[in-house]
């Protein structure tokens, strides 16, 4: 399956969104993507150790918040500090649109808690050590690294949006808000 940056699935009956796989993929690529995360499906519950120590469990959000679930390669590198620091810029702006931020990566609870430290980061890191999560929604590896994609799930834990893109970290914030403000307007 080929990868391109910049790439988001849309949700069921919403804004055209572009997909994360390209066209021409093969049926045995096809077959792959039906074994990860997309729109529409209820996302997998999981829990993982936060930079606290204390277990975090997804499902604890459930019927109470927006889900904002990015992805990132590795602790104190310049594009993953780079997006973690654009989150936290606008981690009012998810708080009041009624979202919770969560980053995951496979970096130990300690690689969480100093880099959350250091950059003042005020949401939720998560240590997903052996990858079991990254590996259960499908989030792809990109050029030999582990991918940066970000999930959007609404109130009752369906996901409503996937944005891959391994190199422009700031626009998975943008998107983010985009599907969040869509989601606000199909309750207004």
């Amino acid at each position: 399956m080929s990868m391109h940056d910049d790439q988001t699935q849309p949700a069921k009956g919403s804004a055209p969104i572009r997909l994360a796989n390209d066209a021409s993929a093969s049926s045995s690529a096809q077959a792959r993507r039906k074994e990860k995360v997309q729109v529409g499906d209820k996302a997998p519950d999981f829990t993982l150790l936060a930079q606290s120590g204390a277990p975090v469990s997804l499902g604890d959000f459930l019927g109470k918040k927006h889900i904002v679930l990015y992805f990132y390669p590795k602790d104190n590198t310049s594009l993953c500090t780079e997006e973690a620091c654009a989150f936290r810029d606008n981690y009012e702006v998810f708080k009041d649109a009624g979202a919770e931020v969560i980053g995951v990566s496979s970096d130990s609870v300690e690689s969480h808690r100093q880099f959350a430290k250091e950059h003042q980061l005020p949401f939720i890191l998560l240590s997903d050590v052996d990858g079991v999560i990254r590996k259960r929604y499908g989030v792809p590896t990109a050029f030999g690294l582990p991918g940066r994609v970000t999930y959007i799930t609404d109130r009752q834990g369906i996901v409503r949006s996937i944005f891959f893109s391994q190199f422009t970290s700031k626009r998975h914030v943008d998107e983010a808000l985009q599907t969040l403000q869509s989601i606000h307007e199909e309750h207004v």
